[in-house]
């Protein structure tokens, strides 16, 4: 039974609970989801994102004081704090948008679809930073932020579904990202009405890790003392 570290980087319980239920009823694996303690209720322009890279290290710090994990998923669509905790971390650790990444690019060229609009930007900078901006080919995103179209399944699928419309007629992509850990699922219900594969960035998470594909990070200390952080990051951070 492989144990895994979910991390929500954003405040908001709903979605923590959404993770949990998506991923915890997977054979051969045990599934325990962290939700951040300080940042934004959901992650939606650059500040709320820095953020959010601070609060996954100090959620991965508080988790591994209470008990071992063999591997850790980021569960944001954007992956923020991703280089630093696989830096801190010795464990294989992926994000969201690396993993679904990952998968769409065995297929070609593949597009993004997702909520709220200063996105774009940020999910053109990550895909160069992981290797992919010659496969990424493009990126819609609606204006309603992930949780909002959580709340509204319907709403969601009819602003989605529109969005996967734009992508099958404007762009070369053969296959679409739904990505957002408060979008998990949608793919599933959204596929009999578009024509290319739809990925759930939320499953592809925990099927990168499962693949083996992820490597162990580097499991390193800083050599230096933190100052005005969590007790648990304070305490691996002190000089070895």
């Amino acid at each position: 039974m492989r144990r895994i570290l979910v991390i929500n980087p954003n405040t908001s319980e709903s979605v923590s609970a959404r993770l949990q239920a998506r991923l915890g009823n997977k054979a051969g694996v045990e599934v325990h989801t962290v939700t951040a303690r300080f940042g934004a209720p959901y992650i939606a322009c650059e500040a709320s994102y820095a953020v959010a890279g601070h609060a996954v290290l100090d959620a991965w710090a508080r988790a591994r004081s209470g008990a071992a994990y063999d591997a850790v998923l980021i569960a944001c669509f954007g992956d923020p704090g991703l280089f630093a905790l696989r830096e801190l971390c010795a464990l294989p650790v992926t994000g969201l948008a690396e993993a679904a990444f990952a998968r769409a690019a065995q297929r070609g060229r593949f597009a993004v679809v997702t909520g709220g609009a200063a996105w774009g930007p940020m999910l053109h900078r990550l895909a160069a930073a992981l290797g992919y901006a010659q496969a990424l080919g493009g990126i819609e995103t609606v204006e309603s932020s992930g949780i909002a179209l959580a709340l509204d399944p319907h709403a969601a699928q009819r602003v989605l579904g529109a969005a996967c419309a734009r992508i099958v007629r404007d762009t070369d992509a053969r296959s679409i990202i739904i990505g957002g850990a408060g979008l998990a699922g949608l793919a599933q219900t959204m596929q009999p009405d578009v024509p290319l594969p739809l990925l759930d960035s939320v499953d592809e998470g925990l099927a990168h890790i499962l693949s083996g594909a992820v490597a162990a990070g580097a499991g390193r200390k800083p050599g230096f003392v933190w100052q005005g952080v969590g007790a648990e990051l304070l305490a691996w951070g002190a000089a070895a």
